[in-house]
């Protein structure tokens, strides 16, 4: 149904009154400020007062409020039989529980007084005359009256009904005339016929049928369900009454439109159209309804201008998803995509309450985080995971598999974005903020996503695993001007929600303005949500770099967001990590993050730095910074703890594929095949290939600073070469049962252990002294640091006093590694007199001889200044006992 259709084009607006701030409102008429002609209305709000107890002072806001524009778009007239109008109610106006008084002015200076009153399951609506000139007084008055409402079997519009409709097509109900001489008339409506208007005129019998109308020549208006309802919080508010109040940012919006669905039709059963004088506070649109049983979903339409140089962007044909909704449908587009359909809205039912009795955080310092980024979708989705299918690719299916989590050590999941997002993109592309995908629950059950989360996370917590979630909020799906794509933000207000370039384009890619108030605030309230609603443990703020931009597109000296991020009270226990990479050209920006000593970061140096020297082609000055954590970005500010090392992501070459393709088109990858492009079955590539994963592996669990493995790389997942995340398919939990499989899951259980016990040099709040490392060329021949034919280096590192002691078991430690085609020798240290090296790791031994925690002195016992040969391509571990 078009817009046009609509609306009341045809008649003047009629006087509306809802609930006001202090519960007092007034109503000008068309000349606004002439004391005659001021209509003032006092509306009691004992709805709100019954809920809260709060009592208002009575009053007029004479010149606060101008002509109300408020109508019911979508409407059809309800049945004559709905309504049973009763002449014998007796209404005190003393008795104020939860009822609203309405004021008017009519055309001939009286007063018609409209008290809607909200009483045993039913609306009881009482109208009294009040200073009728005497001529009209003394005839006898009739009620012709109607009800605008939208019905899904007859969604007649109002401009075309009301506009038609003379008073001999109302409904009449005689006034009565009490012993004061007032003339009353009291109608009766049921909770399931609200929210409605109830328009309305009176007939003088016996005066040639003349009609009263308001003072501006246009029917009695009274909204019967319905109220001003109030600005904050935004989003929608259900209470236990079954009212709710609805509350939406939009600062350029001329008008706005809440439209409610009753679940039968894919269009508006019901559509409000917003009084900016009645209905907004700053620029805060708001609304309550008294009951919301008839209804399922809801969504608004947004009206205003478009200016293309300003970024002005409103489309009033889009239903449009409210971004503070908390339960959701599915987003898909019709065809072209240009249209947000009315699944996608946001739910009218209330969340059931979560019992979260016995949880807590496991607050695991910085220090001591191993993590593990997994997709949830991926995660579980493949067969081979044996789950049922309701639960594989859910959060449940990650509940199933804590399990595998823990036997590698893990004590922190990373979950990529969980937010609503265009399944024709992918997660980095969300539309919406405060809800799960659906498609991560069962899909029988409403908020199945939403308690399915809850119950992963406190069985995580129960299992000392922290949870993390990956967030995008410097982008979403919505598209720009050549590609529009139009679902909440952008049609609810672009150009306060999005940056906009000089030439007037609505921002390539639909970048946020961050650094806005608007965006900021709900961003802000985004993470409060899934901190107190979830009880997540941490952030990974993915795109970070562009947090850091201001309206203008130009980088801000001092971001506000950040800093507001960094300081928030209810932040304070949470992880909060930037992640500077960028999935709209999947490129990570190379910026000097402001941290207030809270941030911590995705560290793509280290990736980088480990790639170069494992395959050869790196300075050891740079691999030795990523293995001391990384001085030179945390060293004078925060600590290696805040470094987050990794060496695959989600989006790039799995680890598998790291050591198996490097193409020309792959030169970003920093990859070597190891001899062999793609798959082989040449032993000595394979060979090579097995040391580089364990060589990978080992240096991200010996590094200081904080290891993030990735999914799927603990059992040979491939992309078949491809670094595109769409790519990637479900996780083959079948190569887990691979004998590459069991000795992989087993390496990375055993360095995870070995961190732990040896806390003391890898996991460190604060970097090694310098007097406790010493470096080692091979054969004990000088460094050259800056020589990239160099690539041999060890390192000594001595244990603490208090570590070292003969209580703590915890010796000095020797690693060496050699990135070259040849053998390289090794100088063991000299030790005291009773202590000997013992080899722990060697990556080029065979399985399952490459690693041990059990010194057999006949196989891993050397002596102090012995010389020990590391083969090509590999790496060993030596610890002094």
């Amino acid at each position: 149904m078009s817009t046009s259709s609509l609306s009341c084009t045809s008649q003047p607006s009629i006087p509306e009154n809802n609930v006001a701030k202090g519960a007092i409102l007034a109503v000008s008429s068309l000349n606004f400020g002439s004391k005659s002609n001021i209509l003032l209305m006092q509306q009691v709000n004992a709805h709100r007062r019954h809920r809260t107890g709060e009592s208002f002072p009575q009053g007029s806001l004479k010149n606060a409020v101008r002509k109300p524009t408020s109508r019911v778009l979508a409407a059809a007239p309800s049945s004559q039989k709905d309504v049973q109008p009763v002449s014998d109610v007796t209404f005190n106006f003393e008795d104020q529980q939860k009822e609203y008084s309405y004021l008017f002015r009519t055309e001939f200076d009286g007063m018609v007084k409209v008290l809607v009153r909200i009483n045993d399951m039913k609306y009881t609506v009482y109208i009294e005359l009040q200073s009728l000139p005497k001529p009209i007084i003394d005839h006898d008055l009739i009620l012709c009256w109607h009800t605008f409402r939208s019905d899904s079997e007859n969604s007649s519009g109002l401009g075309s009904q009301i506009s038609a409709l003379s008073a001999d097509h109302f409904m009449k109900t005689p006034l009565t005339r009490g012993s004061s001489g007032m003339h009353t008339a009291v109608l009766e409506f049921s909770f399931q016929q609200i929210p409605f208007y109830l328009s309305f005129l009176l007939q003088v019998d016996g005066a040639a049928k003349s009609e009263i109308k308001t003072e501006r020549k246009t029917y009695f208006r009274v909204p019967v369900g319905l109220g001003s309802g109030h600005s904050l919080p935004l989003g929608i508010s259900l209470f236990d009454d079954g009212s709710a109040n609805f509350s939406l940012f939009s600062r350029n919006a001329e008008s706005v439109v809440l439209c409610l669905y009753d679940g039968k039709t894919n269009e508006p059963s019901f559509e409000i159209e917003l009084d900016p004088y009645v209905n907004r506070t700053g620029d805060i649109w708001h609304v309550l309804l008294y009951d919301l049983s008839n209804y399922t979903r809801y969504g608004y339409r947004c009206k205003g201008k478009i200016f293309w140089d300003t970024g002005s962007r409103f489309h009033a044909r889009h239903v449009l998803l409210d971004p503070y909704a908390k339960t959701i449908g599915e987003f898909c587009p019709d065809e072209g995509g240009s249209v947000s359909l009315s699944k996608c809205l946001g739910c009218l039912r209330k969340m059931p309450k979560f019992d979260w009795n016995g949880d807590t955080h496991p607050q695991i310092s910085m220090e001591k985080l191993v993590v593990y980024r997994l997709n949830v979708g991926r995660f579980t989705k493949e067969k081979s995971s044996g789950l049922p299918e309701n639960v594989a690719g859910t959060f449940a299916g990650v509940t199933k598999k804590i399990q595998h989590l823990t036997s590698l050590g893990v004590n922190a999941v990373l979950l990529e974005p969980i937010f609503p997002f265009d399944k024709n993109r992918n997660p980095y592309f969300p539309y919406h903020f405060f809800s799960p995908m659906n498609e991560y629950g069962d899909v029988d059950e409403f908020n199945s996503a939403v308690n399915l989360m809850k119950e992963m996370v406190k069985t995580l917590h129960t299992n000392g695993i922290e949870v993390l979630m990956e967030v995008v909020f410097t982008h979403t799906c919505e598209g720009n001007d050549t590609k529009s794509r139009i679902i909440s933000f952008r049609g609810i207000d672009n150009s306060s929600y999005y940056i906009v370039e000089p030439n007037g384009a609505s921002g390539i890619n639909s970048m946020l303005n961050c650094n806005s108030a608007a965006v900021q605030q709900i961003i802000l309230d985004s993470l409060h949500y899934w901190l107190t609603e979830f009880h997540v443990d941490g952030f990974c703020f993915i795109n970070s770099s562009s947090l850091l931009q201001g309206s203008n597109s130009d980088d801000l000296p001092r971001s506000p967001l950040i800093e507001a991020i960094a300081f928030d009270p209810l932040l304070t226990k949470t992880k909060i990590i930037s992640d500077c990479w960028s999935p709209i050209d999947e490129s990570c920006k190379d910026v000097v993050f402001p941290h207030w000593r809270r941030w911590g970061e995705m560290n793509p140096k280290f990736s980088r730095d480990v790639r170069n020297f494992l395959k050869g082609e790196g300075l050891l000055s740079e691999f030795a910074t990523r293995l001391c954590g990384s001085g030179d970005i945390f060293l004078h500010s925060r600590g290696p703890s805040y470094s987050f090392n990794y060496v695959t992501k989600n989006f790039g070459l799995t680890l598998v594929d790291l050591v198996s393709f490097s193409g020309a088109d792959l030169a970003s990858e920093l990859s070597w095949n190891c001899g062999d492009e793609g798959p082989t079955d040449k032993s000595i590539v394979l060979e090579i290939r097995l040391r580089q994963i364990r060589n990978f592996l080992f240096i991200l669990f010996i590094s200081l600073g904080v290891p993030v493995l990735n999914m799927g790389d603990e059992c040979g997942y491939s992309a078949g070469g491809s670094p595109s995340y769409d790519e990637r398919m479900p996780l083959d939990w079948s190569n887990l049962r691979t004998e590459f499989g069991r000795q992989i899951t087993s390496f990375i259980s055993f360095l995870t252990s070995f961190r732990d016990r040896r806390s003391d040099v890898f996991q460190r709040k604060e970097f090694l002294e310098l007097e406790n490392i010493a470096w080692h060329g091979s054969n004990q021949s000088p460094l050259k640091w800056e020589d990239p034919s160099c690539k041999f280096l060890a390192m000594d590192l001595k244990a603490e006093e208090d570590a070292g002691s003969s209580d703590s078991g915890n010796g000095n430690l020797f690693i060496s590694f050699n990135a070259s085609a040849d053998i390289e020798s090794a100088n063991l240290p000299g030790l005291p007199e009773g202590q000997a090296w013992f080899r722990l790791v060697d990556t080029s031994l065979p399985y399952p001889g490459f690693f041990s925690s059990d010194f057999d002195a006949d196989v891993c016992k050397f002596e102090g200044l012995s010389s020990y040969e590391l083969k090509p391509h590999s790496c060993a571990l030596f610890e002094a006992n």
